[in-house]
């Protein structure tokens, strides 16, 4: 075993192996960039080396630099975790030249599976069901449409070298190919260093499933079980969850077996992923194979009670496998979801900015949360905007799905914007707790106006009413100095609790530290135990059942957030309350005649002039943001009066980029 190894990752994966490696008995060097020099994992680790400027390639990308900090620190092997250096054959060799362990993969195998071209004919050649498509170089956008549309629409074109949702777009028409193309090969060049591009067919109903690998340097290889990470958005994962609700013990065998197979073929050890795209019918078909850890480990470690991370230690040390095909378990359900830093309400536009407050939920039964992140934390426009992923483990799915709810809404994260309310969103949606009829399509399908908050449930509206009341009257005892009472201590006293514009009567008795609530005719009783915080996560029960709320102050009153929906609030007497009813709306100001910048972003290209007329969808500008390219499209027909920014400006969240004619 290792003495000491080296992380070369960051935030929420260099935390994670950190623990391993920990609770092993073994030492841990962090590498970091000038942003992450007070980040957790470097606080974490045992000694930490920087390497240079936030940029990655600049920074986390120089291999050498690290192989530099292996020699200085006496780090006798790395892990890479996942993205940056981890399927990077170069750096695996160097390593091996070096005389320093790789914790993953021999260098042939990330060679053969890393582009995406040589892998299908390799899964082909190994008995791996394949998608139809194009398999070779394509040379220009004229080759890339003869062959969409001789494969037949939809199909999907994608970076060879690609990976993470980057550098992939739909085509349903030949316009999608020819306005796509060049994207899909800028996108590769940019994030990847490789512009090659692959078309193939897009499987209608599709589902997508992949296979977590575990080997040894001694020729043993077992499948430990599906993952189910059907839920995404613009190809990035959102959801995973383990085991699939859709892959039957026939499908799971037939899908594991061809995944070693072809992890045999190649010479594999460590830990992979081989992904598969299944269709409606139950036939699965190879995408490719991932030659590293991938993000949403955690689901399979709850089902098989192993640590992904400390195998692929003791692989990489020359530990044979302590345990056999027959060995691995399936035990219960388990879900994570990706908490981002990206706006769902605007689009899913990333966030950055400083954590000002950050609480994580409770863990232990049941709930696991990865994160590289506390307070303070600095959420960075150089890395991938994930802050955690949340991850519940129970007995059944819809208990998993159930943990999940409760524990986003403990999930009390300010400073920045987050999809918090989303994932919660998504657990609550009848078709995701069905199960059977979840497809990659699902987000794009349900949620094609984008998305507003989750669905009201009017079974959940009294309780919320009760606490809301108790919430707003535990602020008005604090404000007036009255020993946490008011209005006469002990007696009932009536209120209106106004939320979102609608109001309620109720009616508060406390009862000793707590209180029996009248909300419009029906009483509940809200046990509080004395403990209402003036923010953050109120936690009650109400007829006995735990209720969370996160609560912050909002001019005279309050921004609650619920199951997914974030509600205005205010506690009012009934006087009050009657007068305001007679008080006018805000109107907002008008900012349609402007295009605006979504997302701190550089402009890439801006494809219209001063003049010009435009119809609603037109293209009119491309902005980079976290290596994705983000089309900005005219909402309305138009003329283009002035150009506010030009090819190549950074710009800030909300820069004006043109405006149109009055």
């Amino acid at each position: 075993m290792f003495d000491k190894i080296l992380i070369a990752n960051r935030g929420e994966i260099a935390c994670r192996v950190i623990r391993t490696a920990r609770r092993l008995g073994i030492q841990t060097v962090a590498v970091y960039s000038d942003a992450d020099a007070d980040a957790v994992h470097v606080r974490l680790a045992d000694e930490a080396v920087h390497l240079g400027p936030p940029p990655a390639a600049q920074s986390y990308l120089l291999g050498e630099k690290i192989i530099e900090a292996c020699k200085a620190t006496g780090a006798q092997a790395v892990h890479p975790g996942y993205g940056f250096l981890s399927e990077r054959e170069w750096f695996a060799k160097a390593l091996d030249e070096a005389s320093i362990a790789f914790i993953g993969p021999p260098a042939s195998a990330i060679a053969a599976m890393g582009d995406k071209i040589e892998s299908k004919k390799l899964a082909k050649l190994a008995g791996v069901n394949v998608v139809p498509g194009f398999v070779g170089e394509i040379e220009s956008t004229e080759h890339a449409v003869e062959i969409a549309n001789g494969i037949g629409y939809p199909v999907m074109m994608k970076a060879s070298a690609g990976g993470g949702g980057k550098g992939m777009r739909l085509a349903f028409s030949e316009a999608d190919v020819r306005e796509g193309f060049e994207s899909v090969k800028r996108e590769g060049l940019s994030s990847f260093g490789d512009d090659r591009v692959f078309i193939e067919k897009f499987i209608t109903e599709p589902r997508h499933i992949e296979i977590q690998l575990l080997g040894d340097k001694h020729g043993n290889i077992v499948y430990l079980n599906e993952r189910d990470c059907s839920i995404q958005r613009r190809h990035q994962k959102v959801v995973e969850e383990a085991p699939s609700p859709f892959v039957t013990p026939e499908m799971r065998k037939a899908m594991g077996e061809q995944a070693v197979e072809l992890a045999r073929k190649v010479g594999y050890h460590s830990a992979g992923t081989v992904e598969f795209i299944a269709g409606a019918d139950r036939g699965f078909y190879f995408l490719e194979m991932n030659t590293r850890l991938q993000v949403e480990h955690p689901v399979t470690e709850c089902i098989t009670g192993l640590d992904l991370v400390e195998q692929m230690i003791r692989v990489a040390a020359g530990e044979k496998l302590a345990f056999g095909q027959a060995d691995v378990k399936l035990e219960g359900h388990a879900i994570e979801t990706r908490f981002y830093a990206e706006d769902p309400y605007r689009g899913f536009l990333p966030s950055i900015g400083r954590l000002s407050a950050y609480r994580e939920p409770a863990a232990g039964a049941g709930v696991r949360v990865d994160t590289g992140v506390v307070e303070g934390s600095e959420i960075s426009m150089f890395y991938d905007p994930m802050i955690a992923k949340l991850i519940t483990h129970a007995p059944t799915r819809l208990e998993a799905t159930d943990l999940q709810i409760e524990a986003l809404d403990r999930y009390y994260v300010r400073g920045i914007s987050h999809n918090s309310d989303f994932l919660s969103a998504l657990m609550q949606h009848p078709r995701f707790r069905d199960g059977e009829k979840v497809t990659t399509a699902f987000i794009a399908e349900e949620y094609p106006e984008g998305f507003a908050g989750a669905e009201p449930d009017s079974g959940r509206l009294p309780p919320l009413l009760a606490l809301a009341a108790v919430i707003g009257h535990a602020a008005a005892s604090r404000a007036a100095h009255v020993d946490g009472r008011l209005n006469g201590g002990d007696a009932a006293s009536d209120w209106v609790v106004e939320l979102d514009g609608e109001q309620h009567a109720v009616r508060l008795a406390p009862v000793g530290a707590d209180y029996r609530v009248t909300v419009d005719g029906k009483a509940l009783a809200v046990e509080t135990g004395g403990r209402i915080p003036p923010f953050g996560v109120v936690e009650a029960k109400v007829e006995g059942r735990p209720v969370a709320v996160q609560v912050d102050r909002k001019g005279s009153g309050f921004h609650l957030v619920h199951h997914g929906r974030q509600h205005a609030m205010r506690l009012l007497t009934p006087r009050a309350a009657e007068l305001a009813k007679h008080m006018l709306p805000k109107v907002a100001p008008d900012m349609s005649r402007y295009l605006l910048c979504p997302m701190p972003g550089l402009v890439v290209s801006i494809a219209v002039a001063e003049g010009d007329k435009v119809e609603a969808g037109q293209q009119l500008a491309v902005v980079e943001a976290m290596k994705m390219e983000n089309i900005l499209r005219a909402e309305k027909s138009g003329t283009v009066a002035r150009l506010h920014a030009r090819a190549g400006d950074s710009l800030a969240v909300d820069a004006v980029i043109l405006e149109f004619e009055g």
